[in-house]
């Protein structure tokens, strides 16, 4: 039986990466696999547990949640999301293990702690460690959120591609939850994104500059994105085990086998009613810009790559703090103003887009938070201080993980 065809907003893929680490220690646990197992009986990628599925990722310390196909409404999900999750915690516990959210682990050493997948599909996994050397925090330390929005025919992809290059760079803003790796600050918010820009240098065309190049229809879109991918790899991959559409590595992709874009530059946050709201705020801009009530589709596609790769890098590293001073961009967000930070255009957005969407606005209350306090990588430094120990790390992430299982916000401050 084929697949219904949805149109644009008529349905929602939610993905959730977390960590799998000890309890008390906090360092990580190489047990997914353990873990489907435990549900199934055998070493499955990949079960079906109602309304949301459980999966592997290349690393075996990371988990995925994801919604058991295309979610007809985004109300609800945080809630089946934080089910699953108690439940997972619960079936953890025996294996010695927990969740923790956020994008990366503040000490892991991929050097010596990544696991790679062995079981089913290991042979993808397999190529992609030949061939770009996974032991390193850009594969095995990076978790993230990806939203699938859904276009039917060649102009709603070409609207919806658009919509998304334009809002790509101020995603981090938001949801940059990643601000320290090795047991150090990296001076970046985002630092999942920055090492996930480089993670396949060796051919570099998998990633390109992570915002897509302008394309707008199918055809386009493979003959100048796919296609050259697939050529680059072929020296290093003559099985052709990896030429399929999803080792495009830019920061949304197109998912022609599920007919959908999957924005893929959203960290992971510390609940999922904090995902939600995160997809929520970025699925009212994208409809806003796809509907031309921001902007009009031709200025959408007239936005210069380069334009919107500086951005990126400036949210990368400044998250909501990030100056953006290039009026033309503004202006595709109806920005009136002068130069501003991305949190002031994100506030502006929340009230003149966001908060009157009705797909989202049910779901948006922790962007108070994010608003008030800053993304959850501020918040995270804000509470560990200018010094500070694997002691102080461990608590405070230990807040973090506390802060999963219970499906609360985390506070920049307490008291």
């Amino acid at each position: 039986m084929s697949k219904p065809v949805l149109h644009l907003f008529e349905g929602f893929g939610i993905e959730i990466e977390y960590m799998i680490v000890d309890p008390v220690e906090l360092s990580v646990r190489p047990v997914a696999d353990a873990l489907l197992h435990s549900v199934a009986g055998a070493f499955e990628s990949e079960i079906e547990n109602g309304d949301v599925a459980w999966s592997n990722e290349l690393a075996l310390h990371v988990f995925e949640l994801k919604t058991n196909g295309p979610a007809p409404a985004l109300v609800g999900l945080a809630d089946a999301f934080q089910r699953n999750v108690r439940e997972i915690n619960e079936r953890l516990a025996p294996l010695g293990g927990a969740l923790l959210p956020g994008a990366a682990h503040p000490w892991m050493d991929p050097g010596t702690e990544f696991v790679r997948w062995p079981h089913e599909y290991g042979e993808i996994y397999a190529a992609f460690d030949r061939i770009f050397s996974c032991v390193g925090h850009g594969w095995s330390n990076l978790q993230s959120v990806h939203l699938n929005l859904p276009f039917a025919g060649d102009a709603e992809f070409g609207r919806l591609h658009a919509a998304i290059r334009v809002l790509l760079p101020i995603l981090p803003a938001l949801a940059a939850s990643s601000p320290i790796l090795d047991g150090v600050p990296t001076g970046l918010m985002d630092t999942r994104l920055a090492v996930y820009r480089t993670n396949a240098r060796r051919v570099p065309s998998v990633s390109g500059h992570v915002i897509p190049e302008p394309v707008f229809d199918i055809r386009s879109y493979h003959r100048e994105i796919l296609e050259p991918i697939y050529r680059d790899l072929k020296p290093h991959d003559i099985e052709g085990i990896l030429r399929h559409e999803w080792v495009n590595a830019r920061g949304c992709i197109a998912r022609f086998d599920r007919n959908a874009i999957e924005i893929r530059v959203l960290d992971t946050q510390e609940c999922p009613a904090a995902d939600l709201a995160v997809v929520a705020a970025a699925t009212a801009v994208t409809r806003g810009l796809v509907e031309e009530t921001l902007s009009s589709g031709t200025a959408q596609r007239d936005i210069e790559t380069a334009d919107l790769v500086r951005v990126l890098a400036e949210t990368t590293r400044d998250a909501d703090r990030a100056q953006i001073e290039d009026p033309a961009y503004l202006a595709l967000f109806g920005w009136r103003g002068g130069p501003c930070t991305a949190g002031a255009l994100w506030e502006s957005l929340i009230e003149r887009c966001v908060a009157r969407d009705a797909l989202a606005a049910p779901c948006i209350d922790p962007l108070e938070t994010i608003l008030a306090e800053g993304c959850l990588a501020r918040r995270i430094l804000g509470r560990l201080g200018e010094r500070f120990d694997r002691d102080r790390l461990r608590g405070v992430y230990g807040e973090l993980a506390a802060c999963l299982a219970a499906g609360e916000q985390f506070r920049g401050r307490t008291g």
